[in-house]
């Protein structure tokens, strides 16, 4: 991992901390702040026309990380010397963006780290994080830091607590992120019962030794180079040089050793009232030191020895190469795991098969056993059919040796039958022959038809895939079917609401024609009431004529008889006449305004007429 990649994780968590909506982009002018910043920790030289130029305000809107991604590699990452900056100012700056956001601790508890604390375990987790985003940790690695934390305590590391937090969310089985990690530290499951101040010293010389790249740190006694007198220096040894100050406060830097491929380290024997000495040899110089102890002053060399070979090899850090193993060993790990279950698998088919064969075998042993048994019985009975033909033989004979004397002309045809006999015998025997080749032809047969069967299993069993395709098919079919089945009564259903609206309709139709039918009714009983309004009109209009007509003096009064041929009507001149007729047309105007709504036009028309006429004196007389 080189120190692109490692300032790309820490621009990471700043970029994604200034998208505040979560959509992937920034908007330029925090991109703007960003970059300037980050050229001002990284003692870059600015350039604000390039700055001004990618970042102005147009309708762009917004920057996603791989648009951000040109300007930082060509403007920012490509411009960076490594050793003119501090990489812990990125890292601060970084942290400080990307906190404010995600890192909020309950405040009430008593086990939350502390701020410096905190931003050293960020650090520490992005060294140990894969390499690839978004940045998470895997289990090994987050098991091998708690262990180095743990040591740095000097406690035993709780593997239970470890493997509960892990068990808790099946989420957190392959990975994690440095919020999950900082929430895990902060409650206490790990530190239980440690003090602040010693999680605090043991978090610092972690990352000091991973992230600061110091393989070992301690008090040592160094000889002068001038003076020759023995002093007491805090060393910090780095794979490139060891460095020794004059305290652990490392304030005050006394002298810096470089190391590279000519550089030895040696064991000395004690002198100068000085135990437990070494020195280190270079080119120019020898150092010559001691330590507390035996255990110290191996491990100094062992470490010493460790920087040389790192120098050596080209390798900056030691537990980068100590990553890339772990990585290494995880991955062959992974490679055996997948193999091994690849072996188990093929294992399993070889039992399978194995099984299967030794199933076909004892399938095979039952008909061999099914062939034996019918082979002795075959035996059996050819052996009776021929101790019976033996015993008819010796009865022959006995009968045909009482019998020799009397019966010699008999021998030749005995002996003729005896000879049939004969051949009957080789006859039974060929047939026993050939039933024996039957039985080899029906066991060759019945292998054939085991194998038969077995190719039969494989075509059911194709057959049964393609059964399991059609069922399938008869399943979306199905669906289809109880699709249309909803449809066919949604449809009913909508035909049922206008069946009802139309039986509705057809009841309140069938009530408007009996409201009709009665007003009908009506009208004819009116139109009866009218006719004989009418007939009674004319009958007393016929009187009122009689009796309004004038007697004349010495008329005489005309019979009964023929009064009617004689009586005239008289004519509308006379006044007293006209006026009982239009006392009588409006009493019949308004006799006929009561029933004016249920009688017709043609109604209304030929009474006007039968009226005009009774006026005018041209109605007939009943």
């Amino acid at each position: 991992m080189d120190l692109r990649s490692e300032l790309l994780k820490s621009i990471w968590y700043g970029f994604t901390a200034l998208d505040l909506e979560k959509s992937g982009k920034v908007s330029k002018s925090q991109l703007k702040v960003l970059s300037h910043n980050l050229c001002t920790v990284l003692s870059i030289p600015h350039d604000p026309v390039a700055l001004e130029e990618h970042f102005r305000d147009d309708d762009d809107g917004p920057v996603s990380s791989q648009g951000y991604m040109p300007y930082l590699n060509k403007y920012i990452l490509d411009k960076v010397v490594e050793g003119s900056f501090e990489k812990e100012n990125v890292d601060e700056l970084c942290w400080t963006l990307t906190a404010k956001k995600n890192y909020q601790p309950d405040k009430n508890s008593n086990s939350v780290l502390p701020e410096r604390d905190a931003f050293r375990l960020w650090c520490l987790f992005n060294f140990l994080s894969e390499d690839k985003y978004p940045l998470v940790m895997v289990p090994d690695e987050v098991e091998y830091l708690l262990k180095k934390i743990c040591m740095g305590m000097s406690t035993e590391f709780n593997c239970v607590e470890f493997e509960d937090f892990f068990s808790q969310d099946s989420g957190q089985q392959s990975s994690i992120t440095v919020w999950v990690f900082l929430q895990m530290m902060n409650s206490g499951k790990i530190t239980r019962g440690i003090d602040k101040s010693i999680i605090s010293m043991a978090i610092e010389e972690v990352y000091r030794e991973i992230v600061g790249d110091v393989l070992k740190e301690g008090y040592l006694w160094k000889k002068g180079q001038l003076r020759r007198n023995w002093k007491e220096r805090w060393f910090t040894l780095r794979p490139s040089n060891l460095s020794y100050y004059t305290g652990e406060d490392r304030k005050d830097c006394q002298g810096n050793i470089v190391l590279d491929g000519n550089c030895c380290v040696e064991v000395l024997p004690d002198r100068d009232g000085k135990r437990c000495m070494f020195c280190l040899k270079t080119l120019s110089k020898t150092y010559e030191m001691s330590a507390s102890d035996t255990k110290q002053r191996q491990e100094w060399t062992t470490a010493i020895q460790t920087a040389i070979r790192l120098h050596v090899e080209g390798k900056k850090s030691l537990h980068k190469d100590l990553k890339l193993k772990r990585r290494e060993q995880r991955e062959q790990r992974d490679k055996r795991q997948q193999a091994k279950e690849e072996e188990l698998q093929r294992l399993r088919a070889l039992q399978e098969e194995r099984e299967r064969k030794l199933a076909e075998l004892d399938l095979l042993k039952e008909a061999q056993k099914q062939a034996q048994v019918l082979l002795e019985q075959d035996e059996q009975r050819r052996r009776e059919q021929h101790e019976q033909l033996q015993r008819t033989l010796e009865i022959q004979l006995r009968e045909a040796e009482e019998a020799r004397v009397s019966m010699q002309a008999e021998m030749a045809l005995k002996e003729e039958e005896a000879e049939k006999q004969r051949k009957r015998i080789q006859e039974l025997e060929e047939m026993q022959k050939r039933l024996e080749e039957a039985l080899q032809q029906e066991i060759k047969a019945r292998l054939d038809e085991e194998a038969f069967r077995y190719a039969q299993a494989g075509l059911l069993a194709e057959e049964e895939e393609k059964m399991k395709a059609l069922m399938s098919l008869q399943e979306e079919q199905e669906e289809y079917i109880l699709k249309t089945e909803r449809e066919k009564q949604e449809l009913k259903q909508e035909m049922e609401n206008k069946s009802r609206a139309l039986d509705e309709a057809q009841r309140q139709l069938e009530e408007v024609r009996a409201n009709r039918h009665r007003v009908d009714q009506d009208v004819v009983a009116a139109q009866r009431k009218l006719r004989q309004a009418s007939t009674n009109v004319k009958h007393w209009n016929v009187q009122m004529n009689r009796l309004m007509r004038p007697i004349g003096p010495g008329e005489k009064r005309p019979s009964l008889g023929s009064s009617y041929q004689s009586f005239q009507i008289p004519t509308q001149r006379d006044p007293g006449l006209r006026l009982r007729k239009r006392s009588e047309s409006e009493d019949q105007q308004r006799n006929g305004e009561e029933s004016k709504e249920n009688v017709d036009s043609r109604a209304g028309s030929d009474l006007e007429r039968r009226h005009s006429h009774a006026s005018n004196g041209d109605m007939d007389i009943p």
